[in-house]
């Protein structure tokens, strides 16, 4: 296998990023393909923390190329911040091993402006966005207004495309009483970065293409959770993009027929920030509890996850919708103390049983899980590096879970540092 996708498989926060970091050892080539500044990634390698938001997480290994695919918005003044950040830890970022689609739409600071006027206007019915112009940035895209990359090359163009979508939106800014934006002040403050941004901007889908008959191992990076799509997730508690599978080929130019596996990063429990139905949620004491051993806060904005027991309904359609052929299981560390465990195994929805997370907003909310029960190990499995020494109740509860997810888990995490994971099967085979 050449071309390998990862993407979560709830409701993101799954650890993508280390699993990403792990598997890029073998890789030549990393492409994140959809998302914003909006979902972070934390790597944690020899003891060092490392909070990436932007940057695909192989840009940590060195003789690597990360891409930024045409999928993702990118907020260009975050990613300098992040490429500085990243510089002054060590990690070499340059035009060499870093490369961003000239067709990526960019996020202005209108967008994190609308975004945050919005939430307020919901009042008690806020979204749960991260305020960061995520959405509104995909708005105009397809709207066919946005400033993408390649318009920095052009500063007439660049100019006339900025009033345009100020215009826009200060109709709507103007009306609700919130203040009007300047275009001249955004004018100004991309012509200052401009230099920065395309001295690492490319026709990407090319680079990709000459990699792919070079026979180029790459691997495509997800951003959010399989149950945040826009499409397939819990609407309107969703993402502003499209988090499964195929996605990997429209966010970066690459054929699908040319990926070769999927691998979906799945908790060894469930957690969700913001808003939205969470059918298996625990908020009581062991709900904190998973939360606490877990470290269950945002990489991006340190809000604090909902939390609560795996939920095998859930992870089994995200696994159908996106054709998933292998599992990456994370965080089972932080089940070691529990004395007992519950896997939600099918749904109850007045008086029918339904083995499908309900597409309606009414019916999500409705959803009473039912559980089955299973011992807990209490015993440490952290930096377990073989299989075969995981304690026989754990390795109970991953067999479990492959049964009812009717999917093959080929990579267990034990900790969040990179040399904890027990690899089952080499994936770039």
């Amino acid at each position: 296998m050449k071309s390998i996708v990862v993407l979560g498989t709830q409701w993101g926060d799954e650890g993508k990023g280390k699993i990403v970091d792990f598997l890029s050892e073998e890789a030549d080539i990393i492409v994140r393909f959809q998302g914003g500044h909006n979902a972070g990634h934390t790597l944690v390698i020899d003891g060092k923390t490392y909070k990436l938001s932007i940057l695909p997480s192989g840009i940590i290994r060195k003789n690597k190329i990360s891409i930024i695919g045409n999928g993702v918005v990118l907020d260009p003044w975050t990613l300098l911040d992040e490429i500085k950040k990243i510089k002054d830890c060590g990690i070499d970022v340059t035009n060499e091993n870093l490369k961003i689609s000239n067709s990526a739409p960019l996020i202005l600071p209108i967008h994190s402006l609308i975004d945050n006027a919005r939430e307020t206007q919901r009042g008690n019915k806020k979204i749960g966005t991260t305020g960061r112009g995520i959405g509104p940035a995909y708005e105009d895209k397809v709207a066919r207004r946005a400033i993408r990359v390649a318009d920095l090359n052009d500063k007439v163009l660049l100019k006339e495309k900025i009033h345009k979508i100020v215009d826009h939106h200060n109709i709507w800014l103007k009306a609700l009483n919130f203040e009007i934006v300047e275009p001249e002040k955004i004018y100004n403050q991309l012509l200052k970065i401009s230099h920065s941004i395309l001295e690492y901007s490319e026709d990407t889908w090319l680079l990709l293409e000459d990699f792919k008959q070079k026979n180029k191992k790459i691997l495509f990076e997800g951003a959010q959770g399989t149950m945040l799509d826009i499409d397939h997730g819990t609407y309107p508690y969703v993402t502003s993009s499209s988090t499964v599978a195929g996605q990997a080929a429209n966010g970066s130019g690459f054929g699908f027929k040319s990926i070769d596996s999927i691998i979906g990063i799945t908790k060894a429990y469930t957690t969700r920030v913001g808003s939205g139905p969470f059918p298996t949620e625990q908020a009581n004491l062991i709900g904190t509890k998973l939360g606490k051993l877990g470290a269950e806060f945002g990489t991006v904005t340190g809000r604090k996850r909902r939390c609560g027991w795996f939920d095998a309904v859930m992870v089994k359609q995200a696994l159908k919708i996106s054709g998933v052929t292998s599992i990456a299981l994370t965080k089972l560390d932080v089940l070691d103390t529990f004395e007992s465990l519950s896997i939600c195994t099918s749904y109850k929805v007045g008086d029918k049983i339904i083995k499908y997370f309900p597409s309606d907003e009414k019916t999500q909310n409705m959803i009473l899980p039912l559980y089955e029960k299973m011992e807990g190990w209490e015993k440490t499995t952290v930096g377990t590096s073989n299989f075969q020494n995981l304690p026989n109740k754990a390795i109970s509860y991953i067999r479990r879970l492959e049964e009812l997810i009717e999917c093959p888990i080929d990579i267990v995490s034990t900790s969040p540092e990179r040399k904890d994971t027990i690899l089952l099967k080499y994936l770039f085979s």
